[in-house]
């Protein structure tokens, strides 16, 4: 056989398993696998004094002095990211998410047999908060300068850089991490609720508390806290945003009449009923609460048609063109919704969720969405959410899944902990600037970083599988956070 018959059959041979790979579906049994996996990357990111159920025993207790230089215990949480920071802001959010897909998904993920797991990985993240509240107006939000972190490449067990505690209170206002905090009790009150009501009385209370911190001493963290937050997680969007999620959270966890009076009279001042947006993030969260608030329009309650409607917007504007005239996205050629190169997964995975959550709701109401005319139906939403988890895990031109550890997957994630060998393999402590030694390796990490979704690919579906490639190869809480819920119901195979 000659070389160049080879390459043409090689060539072939490729084509067709990326083509195969893209026309295949995938199973109730393979969306498990992933919904398992999904949640398995909550305990890689735990820190703190690990708790028995930790499933990756290659990860070591980390940050247990946390909190020491503000004299307060800040021990637990999670590193958010590849970084050995603990950000307040998309921990609390990551947060809010996870509950939510209790909240909506309850008996999906008690099916699969994950309830247990994803109340685990809550718990684990409202302990922080409650221990970050630590008075009627004070706020911690963050431990750990990622201006130096960033300067190491180390593993969380023994890293080098301060861990400096950074807060917001009454005279340095955060009402963007306050709302967001209080959005997350709030959610994790109803998810514990019937299991634990004792905690979910606590988080409850603890909610109601930061949400008033948040509302009585407006301004933005990133304004306070500058360079220790910024170009991280600046707050973008501003505070407005989350002091309507917060309020909306605290209204579907109370009833309270009081949540929902807020809710009417600042819903323009606040943007809540003024404001279209196509994306749903850590920072912008106005169409999270504009779909949490619409189930109670479809119920008839009143003054939240404003919602809404914005909630329809949303749901018109990130659709395909095909379905939708309203759309408002960039699409790959490959099917992916297309928002930005940084971790563009993030919104990709916001969206699948806010997708199958208004399907329930549609679905519930007997209601359509009407998108320039077309009447858009609760299975066309699940269509759609399914194609984008399906593009996720290898139904993608390059046959490739972002999830890690699912199917063919990236390996040089850019992650420290992963990238670098364990504590247990190797107990030498690898120095501050040692470890870019593995950093700009070659080599797949030694540790295999268990269901982590990573940035993802360009607008062209092309990716690289670079740990210096960060925009494509880190994961993070709040990529992971939404797609929990949506697996669950694909792997029972729930139909609208």
């Amino acid at each position: 056989m000659s070389r160049l018959t080879l390459h043409i059959l090689v060539l072939a041979t490729l084509v067709w398993v990326t083509l195969t790979s893209m026309a295949l579906g995938f199973s109730r049994a393979d969306y498990a696998n992933a919904l398992d996996k999904s949640i398995l990357f909550f305990d890689l990111q735990l820190s703190g004094k690990l708790p028995s159920w930790q499933r990756l025993k290659w990860r070591g207790d980390s940050g247990l002095s946390d909190g020491r230089s503000g004299r307060v215990d800040l021990t637990g949480g999670y590193h958010d990211a590849g970084d050995n920071v603990k950000f307040g802001l998309p921990m609390a959010f990551s947060l809010t998410m996870l509950s939510w897909g209790v909240v909506e998904f309850r008996d999906a993920l008690r099916r699969t047999g994950q309830l247990g797991n994803t109340l685990n990985a809550i718990r684990w993240g409202t302990d922080y908060l409650l221990k970050a509240s630590t008075g009627p107006n004070e706020l911690w939000v963050q431990v750990g300068d990622p201006n130096t972190d960033h300067n190491c490449w180390q593993r969380p067990e023994e890293s080098d850089p301060p861990r400096t505690s950074y807060k917001v209170d009454a005279n340095r206002p955060g009402s963007d991490v306050a709302g967001e905090t209080a959005a997350a009790l709030a959610a994790a009150s109803i998810a514990f609720r019937g299991i634990d009501n004792a905690y979910s009385d606590r988080v409850l209370a603890r909610a109601r508390r930061v949400f008033d911190f948040a509302d009585r001493y407006r301004g933005k963290y990133s304004d306070v806290l500058g360079g220790e937050v910024c170009p991280f997680y600046c707050s973008y969007s501003g505070y407005q945003d989350e002091l309507v999620w917060g309020a909306a959270w605290l209204y579907k966890a109370t009833l309270e009449s009081g949540y929902l009076q807020y809710l009417y009279r600042n819903g323009n001042s606040l943007g809540g009923t003024t404001t279209t947006v196509n994306a749903f993030s850590w920072d912008n969260k106005y169409a999270g609460a504009q779909i949490l608030l619409a189930q109670f329009a479809f119920e008839g309650v009143n003054g939240l048609q404003g919602y809404k409607n914005q909630a329809d917007g949303y749901i018109c504007s990130v659709l395909p063109r095909s379905i939708s005239q309203f759309n408002r996205l960039q699409y790959s050629p490959g099917g992916m919704p297309y928002y930005m190169i940084n971790t563009n997964m993030q919104y990709v995975t916001s969206s699948s969720f806010l997708l199958t959550t208004y399907a329930k709701y549609l679905s519930a109401a007997r209601r359509t969405v009407n998108c320039g005319g077309r009447q858009v139906t609760a299975a066309t939403l699940i269509s759609a959410a399914q194609s984008q988890v399906d593009y996720i895990l290898g139904r993608n031109p390059r046959g490739l899944s972002y999830m890690v550890g699912f199917g063919r997957y990236p390996t040089r994630v850019h992650h420290r902990a992963a990238s670098m060998p364990s504590m247990r393999t190797h107990p030498r402590k690898i120095q501050c600037l040692e470890g870019f030694n593995w950093f700009h390796s070659w080599n797949s990490n030694p540790n295999v970083a268990m269901g982590a979704i990573v940035g993802g690919p360009n607008q062209n579906d092309d990716f690289d599988d670079a740990r210096q490639k960060i925009a494509q190869t880190e994961p993070a809480l709040y990529v992971n956070s939404p797609i929990v819920g949506v697996l669950s119901e694909l792997a029972v195979g729930r139909r609208y």
